[in-house]
C-alpha cells in the first residue's frame, strides 16, 4: 500500500462494488490503481478506501444505502462512465487489463481528437476509458473529420 496519498483534485469518483475488497485488488492487477487509503469497522469490513492513479482518485465503495448500487446488481445499467488518462504505452496498459479478465468493448484506436482509447468494462459492470495523447489536432481538423462545428464557451 502506498503510504502518501496524492494531493485531493477537486472532483473525486466514488464508485459502487458488490465487494469493495475483490474489486479494490482486481482495480490494482489490471488498471494499476494503487491503493491509499482504507477505512475498517471492527469485523474487519472495508467502509471506505481511496486509490490512485497519476494524479486521481476514486473512492472504492460497497452498496451500504439502497440507492447505492453496482451495475451488476442493477441489471448493467450504468449512471457514469470514468476516463483515466495513460501517460505512456496504453497498449500495455490495454494488455495488462485484458490479461486481468477486463471486457473489452473496444481495443485500443486512434481517436480523431488525437488521443488512442481502449474501453474496458471490470467485473461488476463498470464502463472505464483509458486514453493516451498522441498528437495535437486543431479544431479545424476535428471538424473536417467528424463535420461537428468545435467552439469555447465563455
Amino acid at each position: 500500500m502506498a503510504t502518501t496519498p496524492p494531493s485531493r483534485p477537486v472532483f473525486i469518483s466514488s464508485i459502487i462494488y458488490r465487494d469493495n475488497r475483490s474489486a479494490i485488488a482486481w482495480l490494482q492487477r489490471a488498471f494499476g490503481f494503487e491503493v491509499h487509503e482504507v477505512l475498517t469497522d471492527g469485523k474487519d469490513n472495508i467502509v471506505h478506501a481511496e486509490m490512485s492513479f497519476g494524479d486521481g482518485v476514486i473512492m472504492i465503495g460497497n452498496e451500504f444505502v439502497d440507492w447505492a448500487k453496482s451495475p451488476a446488481s442493477i441489471g448493467g445499467k450504468n449512471t457514469q462512465r470514468l476516463h483515466v488518462q495513460v501517460e505512456r504505452d496504453i497498449d500495455a496498459h490495454y494488455e495488462r487489463a485484458r490479461a486481468a479478465g477486463a471486457t473489452i468493448v473496444m481495443a485500443p484506436q486512434d481517436q480523431f481528437y488525437g488521443v488512442r482509447t481502449y474501453v474496458a468494462v471490470d467485473p461488476d459492470g463498470h464502463h472505464w476509458t483509458f486514453g493516451q495523447p498522441v498528437r495535437q489536432v486543431s479544431n479545424e481538423e476535428m471538424e473536417r473529420a467528424t463535420g461537428f462545428k468545435y467552439r469555447q464557451f465563455k
